[in-house]
């Protein structure tokens, strides 16, 4: 360089490498400090990886093990604060905080579980308590009640001896049953008896009439003879038809014998109550006689089996009744030519005349001779059966005991 210029550039050069001394040593610097901070950055974020391999870990062992755990134990009955107590809790607070929630909603879920099964445990006991009481009700409380009551005896009797279901409402509602039945039954005994009593008189005012116009007959003549007799036959209609109603109604025959009456007696007897006597054909060379006690009874049982086969059978048409003495007993057959009777008509009347369909209110009106010969048959211990007839109609055979 000129010697002129030497110093300035010697200043210039100084400067330069001043500058690029500062600027080296400032980039050094820089460089120095971004390489701590990469550094730094490198182990936070190292640290971040090792949290998240921890949380992912401990939230694996939160769901894999510590919840199903927590579960079992409330389930097995311990409490949510006991159970916390024995869990290890995880050692993030979130997770924490999510474990004490799951262990408060399971406690509270499983509590209202229990709770649920304890109701439902008590409502099947009690339903199949109030079903006991149900099946007690009407197979033994009622039944019992209503035998009690057609004894005769009143519902505080019935109701202080009869074995009532434990259910209070079921309790009142069988009292309160059995106090109607027994208004009932009281109601229907006064009836029966009522009007047992009124036929009695009527049946009584038919038997004097029948003394009255049999002692009629013997004092006056031949001309007024056939309407006496004929008088004589209404009132004994009267006279069956009032005795079938007293029967029904639980009262007894209009008349009673004190010897015995000869079956040939029986029979005519039967005969002279019936409107269609003059078809009937009787059949008896018995010698054998019916015990007093049972002639009335006897003679009113034929009377209706024969008024039925008389009625069914054409009106030109004969009823024919025979008398056969065997070792069981006296049997009587009545047969007629009428139409056969059904199958099912044939086991109603078997029915009828077992004795066995005492109710009045299951009586039809058009079979009430028919049950006052199952009345009868069960009374005097008389066997009575239905079989077709040899003449084309139905037979009626009935066994008299020795």
């Amino acid at each position: 360089a000129p010697a002129a210029g030497r110093g300035w550039l010697v200043a210039s050069l100084a400067v330069a490498w001043a500058v690029l001394a500062c600027v080296v040593v400032g980039a050094g610097l820089l460089l120095r400090r971004h390489r701590r901070a990469s550094v730094t950055a490198g182990g936070e974020i190292q640290s971040l990886h090792a949290q998240l391999a921890r949380s992912g870990a401990e939230s694996a062992h939160l769901v894999n093990v510590t919840l199903p755990t927590v579960v079992k134990r409330l389930r097995d009955g311990a409490s949510a604060e006991e159970t916390l107590a024995a869990t290890p809790p995880p050692s993030d607070p979130q997770l924490q905080r999510v474990l004490r929630m799951f262990a408060d909603e399971v406690a509270l879920g499983t509590r209202r579980a229990a709770t649920a099964v304890a109701d439902h445990e008590t409502a099947v006991t009690r339903l199949g308590q109030i079903a006991d009481d149900l099946d007690l009700l009407s197979t033994v409380t009622l039944p019992t009640a209503l035998g009690g009551l057609r004894e005769g005896r009143g519902a505080d009797t019935v109701l202080a001896d009869l074995k009532r279901p434990s259910d209070p409402r079921l309790r009142v509602l069988a009292d309160a049953i059995v106090r109607d039945f027994a208004v009932s039954e009281r109601r229907g005994s006064a009836a029966q008896a009522a009007s047992a009593k009124a036929l009695s008189r009527v049946q009584a005012k038919a038997v004097s009439m029948l003394a009255d116009l049999r002692e009629m007959q013997e004092r006056h003549g031949e001309e007024v003879f056939g309407d006496l007799l004929k008088l004589d036959h209404n009132t004994s209609q009267l006279g069956l038809m009032t005795d079938r109603l007293a029967l029904l109604m639980g009262g007894r025959a209009s008349r009673a014998w004190n010897k015995p009456i000869p079956m040939e007696s029986i029979l005519r007897g039967a005969v002279g109550r019936i409107a269609a006597y003059q078809r009937v054909r009787l059949h008896c060379s018995s010698t054998a006689s019916v015990a007093g006690f049972a002639a009335e009874g006897v003679m009113h049982l034929l009377a209706e089996l024969m008024d039925n086969a008389a009625n069914f059978s054409p009106p030109i048409d004969e009823v024919h009744v025979y008398v056969e003495e065997r070792s069981a007993g006296i049997v009587v057959t009545i047969e007629d030519s009428g139409l056969k009777m059904a199958d099912a008509a044939m086991r109603r009347a078997e029915e009828s005349v077992s004795g066995r369909s005492n109710d009045l209110a299951t009586l039809q009106g058009t079979r009430l001779g028919l049950a006052v010969v199952g009345r009868l048959a069960e009374k005097y211990h008389l066997s009575v059966n239905f079989r077709p007839s040899s003449r084309g109609g139905t037979g009626v055979v009935v066994l008299f005991p020795p």
